[in-house]
């Protein structure tokens, strides 16, 4: 009953602000409620405290006890939604396919797949020694295994 009621409250809570959504729910069984966000442009405090209260302000205490969590998916966090790839384009990332490992850079994402760009060195055709060529791969959401953007210093 509360997890149903905190999905209906979450749900209205995101269609009011069409800039976030939902990375992650979970809730435990002792009522441990923890919820990801991601929005088009980041994730503020006071996003996290928008989400936190539009649950908390409607469920009476009283009635239930429950612990809330309210957080940004962070750097480090492996992308998992299409618009979350949308909105790092020009960025590099670090992407594990079914078939193998490609670090470049995000040119395009679309709602079924997205492009990425890389330098390789390769043999020459004729002679010895290598030369740098531009690689580009057009890769679907479904063969991604995991994808985190690469931060540089």
């Amino acid at each position: 009953m509360l997890r149903k009621t905190v999905e209906t409250l979450l749900h209205e809570a995101l269609e009011e602000r069409e800039d976030l959504f939902l990375i992650d729910f979970t809730m435990g069984a002792d009522n441990s409620i923890s919820i990801i966000i991601d929005g088009d442009s980041g994730v503020t405090v006071d996003d996290c405290v928008f989400i936190s209260r539009a649950i908390e302000h409607n469920i009476d205490r009283e009635e239930h006890d429950y612990s809330l969590e309210v957080a940004s998916g962070g750097a480090t966090a492996p992308l998992v939604h299409a618009r979350q790839y949308k909105k790092n384009i020009g960025r590099d990332l670090d992407i594990r396919t079914k078939e193998d490992q490609v670090k470049g850079q995000l040119i395009n994402a679309t709602d079924t797949h997205i492009t990425v760009q890389w330098k390789a060195r390769e043999p020459k055709p004729v002679g010895k020694g290598k030369v740098t060529v531009d690689k580009e791969a057009e890769i679907a959401y479904h063969d991604i295994i995991e994808a985190k953007v690469m931060i540089k210093f």
